[in-house]
């Protein structure tokens, strides 16, 4: 996992996975950054238990959450929850990632601060937690679902998603 070749706009690292959940488990931890800015932050597990897992149907399970601002005027455009889960299914079916038994919540938040704090700018803010049951028999399928899982991150921070065809390029210079 942390080898793949991620968008040069997200910023992995590994982060500690639950240990109670599942007898094997890897998370990550990722930034999706844009001219040294943070436009967005989510982290990504997959779990797996061998003997499988009744409610993940499955021996697998890839829990995630995502967050990042959005405009104040998105968060009442009552369609963004659904487009924010539609980033998620969107892009695991454009992905070819097989999948079964989604489940999750999209939540968009307004806040204003007051007495203090008024001083503060007003926030506006997308969040997706969710969850699928991926479905794997090799590498490749677990790559799948990383880059269905890094175009859904990236969207939810606003970056669209990249075109067919179009291939990542290190950041890294060769010398």
């Amino acid at each position: 996992m942390m080898t793949m070749q991620w968008r040069p706009e997200v910023v992995i690292e590994e982060i500690p996975a639950p240990q109670r959940i599942a007898p094997h488990s890897v998370a990550l931890g990722a930034e999706v950054m844009s001219a040294g800015q943070e436009l967005g932050n989510g982290r990504l597990v997959l779990l797996h238990d061998p003997a499988g897992n009744p409610s993940w149907d499955g021996e697998f399970r890839c829990v995630t959450y995502a967050r990042a601002d959005v405009e104040a005027d998105m968060v009442a455009d009552p369609l963004l929850t659904d487009v924010g889960w539609s980033w998620l299914v969107e892009a695991l079916e454009r992905h070819e990632a097989g999948f079964a038994a989604p489940s999750g919540t999209v939540t968009a938040v307004s806040s204003k601060t007051f007495g203090a704090m008024a001083e503060d700018p007003p926030r506006a803010e997308i969040e997706i937690r969710a969850s699928w049951t991926p479905l794997i028999t090799s590498g490749a399928d677990i790559v799948r679902h990383l880059r269905a899982w890094a175009e859904m991150l990236c969207a939810t921070a606003g970056l669209p998603p990249l075109p067919d065809g179009v291939v990542m390029m290190s950041s890294r210079r060769r010398r």
